[in-house]
């Protein structure tokens, strides 16, 4: 039987770290730590996730706003509310919600926000940098999440043989990147890719992002590979990840479960991404 991988525990750990340095920054600056998310239109799923947001930064002792235009509202508008936020010093960190109405161009958004607020790491500045080591730069919160948890239970990749499923520029990618970093071998594997189950089966490490519920079974898996699932998914009204928790379990070193493994994790991440933004928007318009 796997090991679990408690992201639960390691989140209550993480936040109480990070807010007795958020704290220090604080009264050091007076700068309290600010994330804004802006969106078009009411769909609940974001509202949703903006909620689940609003609650960390406030449990925190952050600063969250919300900005929601109409979802028949025009390019021109979210552009201007983009704009004002990027002019905000009292705002460190933007996340804009995604999907958005399709008449909006995204890409164009995106270029237009300003690198050091992208908390998301979804700006092609960030991820260019991310790519090449350079510099200063965001990673999205979730794929920190997950090295965190590898991390925070001394699992070594170096040399390892990982296989990430999903190729988002919110997950897949950047967390292929960041197991690439550290010296694993790594295939991204996605929806089209050919024998999936024999080509995870080679792997130490296994990333699930795919959005697709139970899609990794026990014969996707080596005995003593290490599974981290990303996977959001409702089936019947229960959340479950990409991972068929149970069966892999029997097979499995180690495996986050869904919920209470990679999620909460990701939510403190957010939270560091929006203090490392404070502290670089402090040092760069001084």
């Amino acid at each position: 039987m796997a090991n679990i991988l408690d992201g639960k525990a390691l989140a209550a750990r993480l936040r109480e770290e990070l807010m007795t340095e958020a704290q220090a920054f604080i009264e050091a600056t007076g700068h309290v730590p600010t994330i804004a998310m802006l969106r078009a239109g009411d769909d609940p799923a974001l509202l949703s996730h903006a909620r689940s947001v609003r609650r960390s930064f406030e449990k925190a002792g952050f600063g969250f706003q919300e900005h929601e235009l109409p979802a028949d509202c025009s390019q021109a508008d979210l552009s201007a509310k983009l704009a004002e936020l990027n002019a905000d010093p009292h705002v460190h960190g933007i996340l804009i919600q995604e999907p958005l109405p399709n008449h909006i161009d995204e890409d164009a958004l995106i270029l237009a926000l300003d690198p050091r607020k992208d908390v998301d790491g979804v700006h092609p500045l960030n991820a260019g940098l991310l790519q090449q080591q350079r510099g200063r730069y965001h990673v999205s919160s979730t794929p920190l999440g997950g090295i965190a948890i590898l991390d925070a239970y001394n699992i070594d990749v170096k040399g390892k043989r990982a296989v990430v499923i999903g190729r988002s520029n919110i997950v897949g990618k950047p967390m292929a990147l960041l197991l690439l970093h550290r010296h694993a071998t790594v295939t991204i594997a996605h929806s089209r890719t050919q024998n999936l189950a024999a080509l995870c089966r080679e792997a130490d490490i296994v990333c699930a992002a795919v959005g697709r519920a139970g899609l990794v079974t026990r014969d996707f898996i080596k005995p003593g590979a290490v599974v981290i699932d990303f996977g959001i998914n409702f089936v019947d009204g229960k959340l479950v990840g990409d991972v068929a928790f149970d069966e892999v379990a029997e097979v499995a070193g180690w495996i986050t479960p869904v919920p209470g493994g990679t999620g909460p994790v990701t939510s403190v991440m957010l939270l560091r991404n929006t203090l490392n933004a404070a502290k670089w928007l402090l040092e760069t318009s001084s």
